[in-house]
């Protein structure tokens, strides 16, 4: 087998809300990378994993077609690929592996501020602008409305100025793009986030020992984002209150102070954010010297 033939090659954004997320949170994997001039190619330096930057729409199909063996994506794109597919009586050969919890977002349908909006049925007879024609479908299907969608592949939320659709369905994060563009949020027809496919193909077992590892590295900074390392000073006398106030943390490590029989030290990995409330709780029970530190990466 040829070298190259062994190396994971992922399909990311080139450019848009994930691509930097995306590429910060492998490079928290420890993989170290040169880009290409083009800066649509990444070759992996310190591990057989090479980055492919490509328009979003294109990552489910390069996956589905075993040209790369794993893409990071919006749901939202996974979803209306597979979809796409399946009312093409085809099957998508890729499987949703991981959800990275970044890049949340809704798909969900939007009408002129002022509209009379009763629910799914309110669309029945409309016409509804959209880039995501098979996820649009598939929604009014599901609840058996009959309506036109109009597909346009960008400026979705000026079709109703235009007079080319009485509603939208486009993404939407903050909402401030309908706000400009006079439009309400009427219904949610999906909630996404980023997510890793993987081809339905199977790898080789050196390949997937690859795979393995990066989501084992995955967990291992996802799962610490919003930790704290917290280490304090205790009175025995207080210990249990104060063990019982540090937040989502497990059994701490307790550990005898030189030269004093009535205080310890506290150390734990508290899995939710520690506020400076929860110091001077802390505080008020008891404990001092406290020091609270970033945690970058973990594995159990």
């Amino acid at each position: 087998m040829k070298t190259s033939e062994q190396r994971i090659k992922i399909a990311l954004q080139k450019s848009g809300r994930l691509t930097d997320h995306s590429l910060d949170l492998l490079a928290r994997c420890g993989l170290m990378f040169t880009r290409s001039k083009d800066k649509l190619f990444c070759y992996g330096e310190n591990m057989p994993v090479d980055l492919l930057l490509v328009r979003d729409d294109d990552i489910p199909g390069l996956v589905s077609d075993d040209v790369c063996d794993l893409g990071i994506a919006g749901l939202n794109v996974v979803q209306e690929k597979r979809l796409e597919m399946r009312q093409q009586g085809k099957t998508a050969r890729f499987e949703q592996i991981y959800a990275l919890d970044f890049g949340h977002c809704r798909l969900a349908i939007a009408a002129p501020e002022g509209a009379d909006y009763a629910g799914p049925e309110s669309l029945h007879d409309s016409r509804i602008a959209t880039s995501y024609v098979a996820t649009l479908r598939d929604f009014l299907q599901v609840h058996d409305i009959q309506a036109e969608i109009v597909y346009l592949s960008g400026a979705v939320e000026i079709a109703p100025q235009l007079g080319r659709a009485d509603y939208i369905c486009d993404l939407v994060s903050s909402g401030a793009t309908l706000l400009a563009n006079q439009l309400c949020e009427v219904q949610t027809v999906m909630e996404s986030e980023a997510v890793i496919i993987q081809t339905s193909q199977t790898l080789s077992a050196a390949k997937q020992a690859w795979v393995n590892r990066i989501l084992q590295r995955l967990d291992g900074v996802l799962q610490v984002r919003e930790s704290k390392y917290v280490m304090l000073h205790a009175p025995r006398s207080a210990l249990d209150r104060i063990v019982a106030l540090l937040p989502g943390a497990e059994s701490p490590t307790v550990i005898p102070l030189e030269g004093s029989d009535d205080k310890v030290a506290v150390h734990a990995v508290c899995r939710e954010n520690v506020f400076w409330e929860t110091l001077e709780n802390l505080q008020g029970a008891g404990a001092s010297s406290l020091l609270v530190l970033p945690v970058e990466k973990m594995l159990a």
